[in-house]
């Protein structure tokens, strides 16, 4: 490993209550000092950040990779460079793929893909169930030996309450974190847009409100009973806003996330015909919006994700409601976590913790801060440089993201992964 010396930026990091021009040494994949030169300091690699971020390497809850089972789409070359541009160090694998990661085998499969892709810090999520059916629990214990960092159900539904509660039940008895998308499939109705104005005028079938917060509700009201400590992920609604909020008020362990799209898009953002704004959760109204942003500023939201899935073309051609669900979205989850702060919603400490200390934290990992003795996982981004979104500039294989063709501020310039620089803009580095 080499020694490398970033200098000259501004140094921000919400765990140890920095924010402050300066430097950081690292050797032999550690972060060794963040004030002053260890003696005998020689970096081999010396990186200038002047007038751009220095800040902990990003940290994504849920992502799909597309392999194993649909490298049509996407691989984990592809997507781990898409993620190495876009500042995110450590990544969340749903279990969702083909095979279900519900073996120990699959498990040691991904982490094996990881390796091969150069981009070894990706954590496999433990299906909750087998083949994610919701009806026969997984060998939790042994998913977690061999390296899952949590348990969930990704988009699929649980059969029923007794099958949640005892899986709850094994998480506590294992210490093992409950990932949870609030979805009850019945009340979905296989449907691809909220219920509500867009989806009356286009005779879309709609999926309500309520299919999220009664399955939030139903599973709040277990974590209570067995004291499970779960992160739900990817809410969208205001009325899940103010039950976490709740939840959160009386003592339980639960955090929350949202991903990066629904703070800024809504119904009414909806393109008709345009399935790369099909996603689920479903976008939803302005009010909605408005209170997953207050969440996120007040803390009730802790965490954002990106939710990235990327789609071939196939998966996106015909109606919409024919269409797979799902946006390409890893590549700007930075410009527009940006714009967040341009826009008052949170101050920059808030929106980087966003993306890397409340992530740590939910995982219970040494990471997401520029800790002396962590590994060096840094991201090194300049808030003003302007960027489209074209076939030149995005890295991912899944072309599928609403926002192909416009312009946006910020861009990673550098990003190290345990001391090793994995990203950096041309001509970025000496």
């Amino acid at each position: 490993m080499t020694q490398i010396l970033i200098k000259n930026g501004q140094l921000i990091d919400p765990v140890n209550k920095i924010n402050r021009t300066g430097c950081i040494y690292i050797d032999e994949a550690k972060i060794v000092s963040v004030t002053n030169e260890p003696i005998g300091f020689k970096p081999e690699t010396i990186i200038d950040a002047q007038n751009k971020i220095v800040c902990p390497g990003f940290i994504d809850l849920s992502t799909r990779l597309r392999e194993p089972g649909h490298s049509r789409k996407a691989t984990f070359k592809s997507e781990t460079l898409a993620a190495a541009s876009a500042g995110v160090t450590t990544l969340c694998l749903q279990p969702d793929t083909n095979p279900v990661i519900d073996t120990p085998a699959v498990a040691e499969l991904i982490k094996e893909l990881a390796k091969k892709a150069d981009y070894p810090q990706i954590y496999p999520i433990a299906a909750l169930t087998r083949q994610l059916e919701g009806t026969e629990l997984s060998a939790m214990l042994t998913l977690k030996q061999a390296g899952c960092i949590a348990v969930g159900n990704a988009n699929h539904p649980v059969r029923n309450l007794l099958i949640l509660r005892r899986a709850m039940e094994y998480a506590v008895s294992h210490d093992l974190l409950f990932m949870f998308r609030p979805n009850d499939y019945w009340l979905g109705n296989n449907g691809c847009a909220h219920e509500g104005a867009f989806a009356t005028r286009y005779g879309l079938p709609s999926i309500p409100e309520a299919a999220e917060t009664i399955a939030l509700a139903q599973c709040l009201e277990l974590v209570e009973l067995t004291g499970c400590r779960v992160h739900f992920g990817q809410l969208s609604c205001r009325r899940s806003v103010i039950k976490i909020h709740q939840a959160k008020k009386y003592g339980l362990q639960v955090s929350a996330d949202v991903a990066i799209h629904q703070l800024h898009l809504t119904e009414n953002d909806i393109t008709p015909f345009d399935s790369n704004y099909h996603v689920l959760p479903p976008l939803r109204t302005e009010e909605d919006k408005k209170y997953m942003r207050q969440g996120l500023a007040s803390g009730t939201i802790n965490s954002i994700c990106s939710d990235h899935q990327p789609h071939d073309i196939d998966a996106k051609l015909g109606a919409f409601p024919e269409t797979e669900p799902g946006m390409s979205s890893l590549e700007t989850v930075l410009p527009l976590m940006l714009k967040l702060v341009s826009e008052g919603v949170v101050t920059m400490e808030q929106g980087i913790a966003s993306l890397t200390a409340n992530p740590a934290r939910v995982l219970r990992i040494e990471s997401g801060a520029l800790t002396v003795g962590f590994n060096a996982d840094v991201c090194v981004f300049d808030p003003e440089l302007e960027w489209e979104v074209n076939a030149e500039s995005w890295k991912s294989r899944g072309m599928n993201t609403p926002y192909w063709g416009q312009t946006f501020k910020g861009r990673v310039t550098h990003t190290l992964q345990a001391g090793k620089l994995i990203y950096c803009i041309e001509g970025g580095s000496n």
